[in-house]
């Protein structure tokens, strides 16, 4: 592709792109939040280091946005080790996975995003490779079909998912290492909001800040996304620095509440109460009703829900609760 054969998305894509990885910290110490999961890996990570061995098998699990991308690429650079990244989804066979693990070198991270989504057949050889650092690839057809044993130097994978129940407990047994990423609180929120403004340049008050990280899910990954839109409001204002009052009218514009609920999340509880007086009901009907994927109301807008007491879940199906109607502003139906 020549110069001239680069269009304006493929620009900003990749502006975007160098934007992201700039806001991703480093190192452990640089990485907010999660202090459990720091304290433990340090122990983790020193300890494989002076045995000279690779980090035993991580696996990351937890809503989306949390850090768990993240946290594969700072354990690779405390590690001083290369990160091959890729997805579950795009192994689609067998040859795919041999492909990345003939690249490694020992001690190396392949990180693996939506691990829950490979496919059976590709699972299955990567239990030798996980366990005993082997592969075994048939080549040939029919009579003449014979396995190759492949060896692999020693590697560290480290998986990540959304739903870690959709893992097979063969596979899920290999990690030595399992992880559940929790929901930020609004102060851990505010350092990372204040750290990525100094990245990108903006100046914000410590109210502002806040403003935007009790709106912001209990999310980096939100955080980061509503600074970036609050910066362009105050661009377009001749604002030089975001305060609380700018924060706020800002994010009423992009319809996310005092809640951190945005435009879907109050159609879908809305929907619920006006249409099924508050449930019970069950996720291919909300989706259905509020035209969204099951998939995305499932990991991405239900956690939230449930996590802050608007949704809870029964034999029957998912319930709209009173402090959902109290926020909302709804009477509740006798």
């Amino acid at each position: 592709m020549s110069a001239d054969d680069i269009t304006t998305d493929q620009v900003l894509n990749a502006q975007e792109s160098a934007v992201e990885k700039s806001l991703r910290p480093q190192s452990l110490q640089q990485y907010i939040g999660q202090s459990k999961i720091k304290k433990e890996l340090q122990v983790y990570i020193q300890a494989a280091k002076s045995r000279q061995e690779a980090l035993d098998h991580v696996l990351l699990y937890g809503p989306p946005g949390l850090g768990k991308t993240t946290l594969a690429l700072v354990i690779a650079n405390e590690l001083q080790v290369n990160l091959r990244s890729t997805t579950g989804p795009s192994i689609e066979k067998a040859g795919d996975l041999v492909a990345v693990l003939s690249e490694l070198q020992a001690g190396d991270v392949l990180f693996i995003d939506e691990i829950h989504r490979l496919p059976h057949n590709v699972e299955e050889i990567l239990y030798s490779a996980m366990e005993d650092f082997y592969i075994d690839i048939v080549v040939g057809q029919g009579s003449e079909a014979h396995a190759i044993h492949y060896p692999l130097p020693p590697f560290t994978l480290i998986g990540a998912t959304t739903r870690a129940g959709q893992l097979s407990a063969p596979l899920r047994s290999r990690f030595g290492i399992i992880e559940h990423l929790a929901y930020y609180e609004n102060s851990e929120l505010t350092q990372i909001i204040q750290r990525s403004a100094q990245v990108l340049n903006v100046q914000i008050t410590l109210e502002g800040a806040h403003e935007l990280a009790r709106r912001s899910r209990g999310t980096p990954r939100v955080a980061n996304r509503l600074l970036k839109r609050v910066r362009d409001f105050a661009q377009v204002a001749q604002k030089e620095q975001i305060d609380q009052d700018l924060a706020a009218t800002s994010l009423d514009q992009l319809q996310v509440d005092d809640a951190g609920l945005d435009q879907t999340d109050r159609k879908l509880l809305l929907m619920m109460i006006e249409l099924y007086h508050g449930g019970p009901l069950g996720l291919k009907t909300m989706a259905v009703n509020v035209g969204e994927e099951q998939e995305t109301i499932e990991a991405v807008n239900e956690p939230y829900l449930l996590q802050q007491g608007f949704l809870k879940r029964t034999p029957r199906g998912r319930v709209v609760t009173a402090k959902a109607y109290l926020h909302l502003g709804v009477e509740p139906i006798d």
